[in-house]
């Protein structure tokens, strides 16, 4: 009897495996279409309101996103998160939450992209990375589970406009180890843990 069980349990778990892959498929394209239609708001400046829940992405959505860490960065799930994650990992929850905030403050802002992968690889192509992870020649899959899915969890808040703006408007920051030139043409906005923000002196972004 207990062998019946056993083979019972087991093909039921074979047969489960393909449906609940298709399930978080299905819940990955959600999240996906939501993130597509939520960055196209932000770069229009539509509204500073939190979206409507009904079209807001939710923490199960977003959890399905690359969960391996090592989906191409096509979407704005993905670019958003593993920017928070390779920017901020191993620092506070508030380094990255304003991490996430330079990159939806440009979203759309003149002189920079209008979508979240646009403005995450702005700079690839002659060298100059905005992001500096984005250039190192490293490989940019996930290395640790927990730090990545708070980096999605706090990306799916910049989304949907539930994340408070801890940066006052900045465009620009730097690890406070550092001293770049560039910065002595910028306002200090914020010093949050273990960065320091800045936005251009009433001139446009460069």
């Amino acid at each position: 009897m207990r062998h019946n069980w056993i083979a019972t349990c087991v093909a039921l778990i074979v047969l489960a495996g393909p449906a609940f892959a298709a399930d978080q498929q299905q819940t990955q394209k959600v999240a996906e279409d939501k993130a597509e239609v939520l960055e196209q708001k932000a770069a229009d400046n539509s509204s500073p309101a939190p979206v409507p829940k009904s079209e807001a992405i939710t923490q199960p959505e977003v959890q399905a996103v690359d969960p391996a860490g090592k989906a191409p960065l096509d979407d704005a799930i993905t670019c958003l998160a593993r920017s928070i994650y390779w920017e901020a990992k191993g620092k506070d929850a508030a380094d990255m939450e304003a991490v996430a905030n330079v990159v939806m403050n440009r979203l759309g802002h003149e002189g920079f992209p209008d979508t979240v992968c646009g403005v995450v690889k702005q700079g690839s192509e002659t060298k100059s990375c905005q992001f500096s992870w984005w250039c190192d020649g490293r490989a940019d899959s996930v290395q640790e589970e927990v730090p990545y899915a708070l980096a999605k969890e706090i990306a799916r808040k910049a989304l949907n406009k539930q994340l408070p703006d801890r940066t006052k408007g900045a465009l620009y920051f730097h690890d406070r180890t550092v001293k770049p030139t560039w910065a002595k043409e910028y306002t200090n906005t914020a010093n949050i843990g273990l960065f320091k923000f800045y936005k251009p002196q009433g001139g446009d972004a460069k």
